[in-house]
């Protein structure tokens, strides 16, 4: 039974007896595809498998990558956007994986420090967000590479996001769509109001960059790394997690590269 809710390259060849384990969203159409699949051509416990399936939509694709590292995922659209998924085919499934181009990603690692001196630390591989917690805007000093590149932004917030996570919260708040290839980071301002003019930039994907809140106590600032939040932070620092590295696989010629393409002209 399956499981539940958990730069391109040509693949190598993988041959039909490839050994697959399924994992779905909590969803009656991702579940009834993963048990039908399951039963079509096999199931393994992760430990055994060659590939992961994913059937459900970005938030599990995420959780996927999350929680498995080394192993590459195939995951196809049984959510709504779908934008990390390939189309959903019960047919010629193994066939379509061997042909797939594989991408790799690797995350943002999150260190931030809370008021009372404790550091958390998380990965993100969409984007680690610092967000006003209270009724009044932030004002955050921004750094990059130890040099301070913003002494001071008033803002709902800001976010710096990955290539892969350009398209989403990044993307609504008026952020770059990133190619791949791009080596580069998006750092996006949400609802800036001091610069008024200030609308982001762009920087290179080994750049550390640090925010230090400013009134602490009455503009409180929560950080945020792919939904894992922390509270009354004081500050935030960000760097690419390189030693880590998420494999996706999409189907030739619908890969990351080309969905980001195609989110530009539309």
């Amino acid at each position: 039974m399956p499981s539940q809710g958990l730069a391109s390259a040509p693949r190598p060849a993988m041959m039909a007896g490839m050994k697959m384990h399924f994992i779905a969203s909590t969803t009656e159409t991702a579940v009834g595809a993963a048990e039908r699949l399951s039963e079509r051509y096999g199931h393994v416990p992760i430990r055994e498998a060659e590939v992961i399936v994913a059937l459900g939509g970005d938030g599990l694709m995420l959780s996927v990558m999350h929680q498995n590292r080394g192993l590459p995922v195939y995951g196809m659209n049984r959510g709504t956007i779908g934008f990390l998924m390939n189309h959903f085919s019960e047919e010629r499934l193994v066939e379509r994986i061997t042909a797939a181009e594989e991408t790799v990603v690797n995350p943002l690692a999150m260190t931030a420090c809370t008021m009372d001196g404790h550091e958390h630390c998380a990965l993100a591989i969409n984007e680690v967000s610092l967000l006003r917690a209270g009724p009044q805007a932030a004002r955050l000093r921004i750094s990059v590479n130890g040099r301070v590149r913003l002494q001071e932004l008033v803002c709902d917030g800001v976010l710096l996001c990955t290539a892969a996570g350009s398209t989403a919260y990044n993307y609504s708040a008026n952020g770059p769509i990133l190619p791949l290839d791009s080596d580069v980071l998006a750092l996006t301002p949400i609802a800036a109001f001091r610069p008024r003019r200030w609308r982001g930039a762009i920087l290179p994907k080994d750049a550390v960059v640090r925010f230090d809140v400013l009134d602490l106590d009455k503009r409180p600032v929560m950080a945020d790394a792919d939904s894992r939040g922390v509270d009354s932070v004081s500050w935030v620092e960000i760097r690419t997690e390189t030693s880590i590295k998420h494999r996706l696989l999409f189907d030739p010629g619908h890969g990351l590269d080309e969905r980001l393409m195609r989110e530009q002209f539309v």
